[in-house]
């Protein structure tokens, strides 16, 4: 994936809930970079997550991923 990171950004790898999920996280998923588009709330606390290819993945309550966060300079 690249010419998606902002000017100024530096990349950090986190460690990511359905709860701290955010828009913009890239998660690897069968190889691929995928890129959070939207976020959709669902019952018991999961998530249905978007991706900018159009592709969805729901994360449940308990469910952890490692992404990677675009974090701005201060």
């Amino acid at each position: 994936m690249s010419g998606w990171a902002p000017h100024g950004s530096l990349a950090a790898s986190v460690d990511i809930t359905s709860i701290s999920v955010q828009r913009g996280d890239a998660i690897q998923i069968g190889g691929r970079l995928c890129r959070v588009a939207d976020l959709v709330q669902l019952p018991a606390g999961a998530r249905r997550l978007v991706f900018e290819s159009g592709e969805v993945l729901t994360m449940h309550a308990q469910s952890r991923l490692t992404a990677i966060r675009m974090m701005r300079k201060r």
